[in-house]
């Protein structure tokens, strides 16, 4: 792995950073920690759909640009440091479209890559459920073929955004035979989350955010020409998926300001008299953590640089989740320990350092480590597909 950039890499970085400047100094939006997971702003991924930044990897025949994905983490890389509001379009650049040129009917491809990539239309996952997680062979939504359709019925949980999007990435179970391997029983779909049918309840996390959702599908009818792929063959699909969902530098970026912040208060905050930063032990946690987090930063583009060798990074994103969702939880762990009492101001306080940004990244960051897989699963596959461990 080479690990400095291109000429051109670095001018395309540039020529974000140039983009983001120029969208903060006119007040487009506003920086945000999480603000690619729960900040919908169609406005934005419409301006980053003109410069074809929506499908920078995508082949060149379904509207993409072909660039690598070291290309891509450049411009994510980015985007997060800035706090930028990416959910309308990341999930469905991220892995709905590139999902859908791998297994898609040439029908799917011609009806939803193009709104994908000009942001005209918005996704959420409808994968996990309330007992199938990480195990995601266990689902129980089943999907009955009905003549020309598929009758859902079953419960989905942890739908981010599930109220303000426009279709869901649904995994549901076609095959009920008790005797076939649950592996050998799932199938994805499209679901039109206007459909009758379908119902959004809300999932008020603890700072009290709606973010998250629980979603009913009560007989919702999806048409058979809406599955993805060949049926029963969904678990073999969803896993490939996961290993892109995983490799993503939004594991590493989503609370970089925190990150800044902290820097920041240990220089202009004194406390008994001196700067914290004078202090040999606060010194030094900072430092492990920007060591950590280069360390972190490293990983992920070493997994872009193996999607860009051909290959699919099966364990290789599961050792890159796992560190950086960890170094994130003892980000916002320091961060509110650094800042005493007012680490513990939430946001909307005039006494909250930084706009609460520290006890608000603590706050969510239970999440951190268990969204896209567990740390115990994830370590599992790197046991069995990295250190070709094997169990009895």
């Amino acid at each position: 792995m080479d690990f400095d950039f291109t000429e051109e890499q670095k001018n395309f970085r540039e020529e974000v950073k140039d983009f983001l400047k120029s969208e903060l100094e006119k007040g487009y939006f506003k920086p945000r920690q999480n603000a690619w997971m729960d900040e919908l702003s169609q406005e934005f991924s419409k301006k980053m759909a003109r410069r074809r930044w929506i499908g920078l990897t995508w082949p060149k025949e379904y509207g993409g640009q072909g660039r690598s994905y070291i290309d891509r983490m450049i411009m994510q890389e980015e985007m997060m440091k800035a706090g930028a509001p990416l959910a309308f379009h990341f999930l469905g650049d991220r892995q709905v479209g590139p999902t859908l040129i791998r297994f898609g009917s040439d029908e799917l491809k011609k009806e939803f890559l193009p709104k994908i990539i000009n942001a005209e239309i918005s996704f959420c996952l409808c994968i996990s459920e309330p007992d199938a997680g990480s195990d995601l062979a266990s689902v129980r939504t089943t999907a009955e073929e009905k003549g020309d359709y598929y009758a859902i019925n079953g419960q989905k949980v942890w739908t981010t955004l599930g109220h303000m999007v426009d279709f869901g990435w649904l995994l549901a179970k076609t095959n009920l035979n008790p005797n076939v391997p649950k592996h050998r029983t799932l199938s994805e779909f499209i679901l039109d989350m206007k459909a009758p049918g379908v119902t959004v309840q809300p999932l008020i996390n603890i700072l009290g955010i709606h973010t998250f959702n629980e979603v009913f599908l009560d007989d919702v009818r999806i048409p058979k020409n809406r599955i993805i792929g060949e049926r029963d063959k969904g678990f073999d699909q969803i896993m490939e998926q996961m290993v892109y969902e995983r490799a993503g530098i939004e594991r590493l970026m989503q609370n970089y300001p925190v990150k800044v912040c902290l820097v920041e208060y240990a220089k202009t905050t004194k406390r008994n008299g001196r700067y914290l930063w004078e202090d040999p032990l606060i010194r030094n946690t900072i430092a492990t953590l920007e060591i950590e987090f280069n360390v972190g930063r490293i990983l992920c583009y070493y997994v872009a640089w193996t999607i860009d060798q051909g290959k699919v990074p099966n364990y290789e994103a599961s050792v890159c989740k796992i560190f950086c969702t960890q170094f994130e939880k003892k980000l916002s762990d320091v961060a509110t320990q650094l800042m005493g009492l007012y680490g513990q101001v939430l946001p909307g306080s005039k006494w909250a350092p930084f706009g609460g940004i520290a006890p608000e990244s603590y706050l969510w960051s239970p999440s951190y480590t268990l969204q896209g897989g567990t740390v115990e699963i994830l370590k599992n596959i790197i046991a069995l597909r990295g250190l070709k461990l094997r169990t009895k």
